[in-house]
């Protein structure tokens, strides 16, 4: 049976694999700090294969660098040693729901998510700290080499603190805040579908510095708005200019250009799978009108020109009302040709202004246009999309004292799940959740039109101030704030909707150093004599349940799977996503619960290497698989 690695995926094979399938000649073999033979690439023949563009030396070239880029690249790639424990006690429906809720530094979860999640989320909504001088950052240590990173568990600084407020006087002000969001970008990216979206709230302290950041990390191509929002309404008189805005940078991961609106049959399609394209919104009927009873319905009058010069397109057109002739107007041509306007006019779709004494304008009709919706503009204003005081108010709504400082409305966030097209079973993830205002916007949109999206939110549980508001009420952290903000409106929108079906549940994660002992990760390091003290690899106050799931996040299992706890002459099985994986971590396991488990034909069976109960059950163990199952993959902690 083959051994789980039991950490987070290591990137930098993923590369050299990525590599080598494109210029196998550049991989080779060397021996590792352990003495041990890996692969690597041989950079000198790499760099003969892309000779002919290739930069090197001090070549002057256009590029975005700061202090400790490098070793920011460096912290995205290493793998970790850590893992997802569950907490039954702080969820809601943990056995029923598909949402999760997980505590911990987002970098370290991102990592953990890699395997499980890559390429499976839809969406991504941040609002990470702004940098303002006042806000703290997160220390990630650059100084650690692999091997260490994989040891260290809490990344404290010395003073224990694991956030450190990054000061506008400090001389690594824009550096620090960099090497926080950077490795944590190029990880998430990785996590979304092809045809996903990214949305990051931001402000003018690092909008330019994060830009260039996400047009390295998603490619400029895939750049699709800068979205300026209306966060206030009201003025500040102690400035110089007072700012009422804020910034959605919108990143596709794949984005479409060409023939974004596909003509088929005089129908606009407007998806194409793979590729990222916003979603149109719903048509504003209150915008069409009937004045003249057209039997086909109500009307708008759109412009009969547009942008350039198309000689083919540049006619001119008699008003048969006046007489009068027009031609487009400079540097611009009619929509359809001579013979297509014929058509038009004898059919009633064009007119000449209300009184028909105008130029000529193409009737748009509802009924024709109301299921391909219309594109947004890039300006959200906060008299429609909700100002940062609409969001305090309805957090007040469900705290009576606020508990945090920097909500996001919830008109805000259906706004962009919406454009983001996320759909029915789509996951959305916040790896900054705050207090959970994504979450609670997807369960009320869910609620709304029937939908079952499902959100992830991160979030470390960053200690409140001992004199804020959300300490004196009993919230020790950020945590504890959004998991309650969770509860309460996932109460108050099903009392809201008593019709409603919708998923207001949340599986509690808690991301912790990993469940085996050191001796499962380095055996040559230990004597034989230890061995004998440290028979059982896993360490003693790990359940069952911690386990099954970083045996989940190591197989590639979905973390919101349905889990099944059954019980076989006495000993505990977990059956996940309806016999996928099987796992079974007693000891004393005998042929009698291996048979069954192998009738039930699992995908992947799953148990500890020192389970069985004698030798006479591990000489059996693969024939029983080979009678029943002989497709399941077998694997041992």
């Amino acid at each position: 049976m083959d051994k789980l690695k039991m950490h987070s995926l290591n990137k930098v094979n993923e590369n050299i694999k990525k590599i080598g399938t494109q210029f196998p000649n550049c991989i080779t073999e060397r021996l590792n700090q352990q003495g041990e033979v890996e692969y690597a690439i041989d950079f000198d023949i790499l760099k003969q294969e892309l000779s002919s563009v290739i930069v090197t030396g001090r070549d002057e070239r256009y590029q975005f660098t700061w202090p400790d880029k490098k070793e920011s690249i460096l912290l995205a790639n290493a793998p970790i040693a850590k893992t997802l424990r569950p907490c039954r006690e702080e969820s809601v429906d943990f056995d029923d729901t598909q949402n999760l809720y997980i505590e911990g530094d987002n970098l370290e979860v991102l990592k953990l998510l890699q395997e499980t999640y890559l390429g499976k989320v839809k969406m991504i909504y941040i609002d990470p700290p702004y940098n303002t001088g006042h806000d703290f950052v997160y220390e990630d240590d650059f100084a650690q080499n692999t091997s260490e990173y994989l040891e260290n568990s809490g990344q404290f600084d010395d003073e224990g603190n694991r956030l450190v407020k990054n000061l506008d006087t400090n001389g690594r002000f824009h550096t620090d805040w960099l090497n926080m969001i950077y490795p944590r970008l190029k990880l998430a990216r990785d996590l979304l579908t092809d045809d996903g979206v990214i949305f990051i709230s931001i402000d003018d302290n690092e909008h330019e510095n994060l830009k260039k950041i996400c047009d390295e990390i998603f490619g400029a191509q895939n750049f699709a708005a800068c979205i300026p929002w209306q966060s206030r309404l009201s003025i500040q008189n102690d400035t110089d200019f007072s700012i009422n805005h804020e910034y959605v940078l919108v990143y596709a991961k794949n984005r479409r250009f060409e023939n974004r609106r596909l003509k088929k049959n005089n129908e606009t399609i407007w998806y194409q799978k793979n590729s990222f394209v916003f979603r149109p919104l719903p048509l504003d009927k209150s915008k069409f009108d009937n004045p003249d009873n057209d039997a086909r319905g109500p009307w708008k009058a759109d412009p009969f020109d547009a942008p350039n010069v198309r000689p083919n397109l540049t006619y001119p057109i008699i008003n048969p009302n006046t007489g009068e002739q027009h031609l487009p107007p400079a540097g611009r041509h009619w929509r359809i040709s001579p013979e297509k306007f014929s058509s038009a006019l004898a059919d009633g779709r064009i007119i000449f202004g209300k009184l028909g004494t105008g130029r000529p304008q193409m009737k748009s009709f509802y009924d024709e246009k109301k299921d391909f919706g219309s594109i947004d503009n890039s300006w959200f204003s906060g008299e429609k999309i909700g100002t940062s005081t609409t969001a305090t108010k309805e957090l007040q709504m469900l705290f009576k004292k606020i508990p945090f400082d920097t909500p996001k409305p919830i008109s805000f966030l259906t706004k962009l799940m919406i454009l983001g097209f996320l759909e029915d079973n789509d996951i959305i993830l916040d790896f900054f959740s705050g207090s959970a205002s994504t979450a609670h916007a997807m369960m009320q949109l869910n609620a709304e039109d029937g939908g079952n999206r499902k959100f992830i939110m991160v979030q470390l549980p960053e200690p409140t101030d001992e004199k804020s508001e959300a300490y004196k009420a009993g919230y020790k952290n950020i945590c504890e704030i959004g998991k309650e903000r969770i509860r309460r409106a996932g109460n108050k929108i099903a009392k809201e909707n008593p019709q409603a079906k919708f998923d207001k549940g949340f599986r509690v994660l808690k991301c912790d150093s990993t469940n085996m002992k050191e001796v499962y990760y380095n055996p040559a390091e230990y004597n034989a004599d230890l061995l004998d003290v440290l028979i059982d690899n896993i360490k003693a106050d790990r359940t069952p349940e911690d386990l099954l799931f970083q045996v989940m996040l190591d197989l590639g299992v979905l973390l919101s799977s349905d889990i099944k706890q059954t019980t076989i002459a006495g000993k505990t099985v977990f059956n996940v996503a309806d016999s996928f994986l099987m796992a079974c971590f007693d000891t004393d396991i005998n042929e009698e619960i291996i048979t069954v488990i192998a009738k039930q034909k699992p995908y992947y069976f799953v148990m500890r290497d020192s389970s069985m109960a004698n030798d006479s059950v591990a000489t059996n163990f693969q024939q029983i698989f080979n009678t029943y199952s002989p497709e399941t993959k077998k694997k041992v902690l």
